[in-house]
């Protein structure tokens, strides 16, 4: 694969997951809502993907397991009905 490609697949890993954390931080998507789980899981199954091909360990132990645990999240909150809403209201005084 072109290295241009790689480089354009790992900043669009980085970004779904820097996207789902920013959002959570600011609130304004629920951390346990599915577009959350979504954006980690698919954000670092492309980076795990990438460390794999590149045999870089530690990054592949952290994406890895990263997404793992994202999709065993995200098949929780399916199995309970969790919608694929997540945005959160700020909390009114």
């Amino acid at each position: 694969m072109p290295h241009g490609v790689v480089i354009a697949l790992e900043l669009v890993g980085a970004v779904l997951i820097l996207a789902g954390y920013t959002l959570g931080q600011l609130r304004l998507l629920d951390q346990h809502a599915p577009a959350y789980l979504v954006l980690n899981l698919v954000g670092s199954f492309v980076l795990a993907v990438i460390a794999l091909v590149d045999a870089r360990w530690g990054f592949l132990l952290l994406e890895g397991v990263w997404s793992i645990v994202s999709a065993i999240s995200l098949v929780s909150v399916l199995r309970r009905g969790g919608g694929p809403g997540g945005v959160q209201r700020p909390a009114t005084r």
